[in-house]
């Protein structure tokens, strides 16, 4: 599959992005998520050194990332613990 160059724009500067060829769109809508992310934290935080900002986006995005583990993993054994009680239902009948 090749790649395609996208143009997205991150508070105000463009920037080109290579992506896989369909996944255009996606990416676009990930740029505007960033985007709105970071134009919300300027308005929390006051802060607007670019760097700083990135940081805390990336950051706030690995925690989110790390809690959908989370809750991933605990209906994976949720799903796991329901399978054995019907198991358990099925030989008592």
């Amino acid at each position: 599959m090749s790649n395609q160059a996208v143009n997205v724009e991150i508070l105000g500067k463009l920037t080109r992005v290579s992506c896989p060829s369909g996944q255009e769109d996606s990416l676009i809508e990930a740029a505007k998520d960033l985007d709105n992310r970071l134009k919300e934290m300027i308005k929390r935080t006051k802060v607007t050194n670019e760097v700083q900002l990135l940081t805390f986006a990336a950051l706030n995005v690995c925690y989110e990332l790390q809690e959908n583990n989370k809750i991933k993993e605990r209906i994976k054994l949720l799903a796991k613990s329901l399978e054995n009680a019907l198991c358990k239902v099925n030989l008592a009948q």
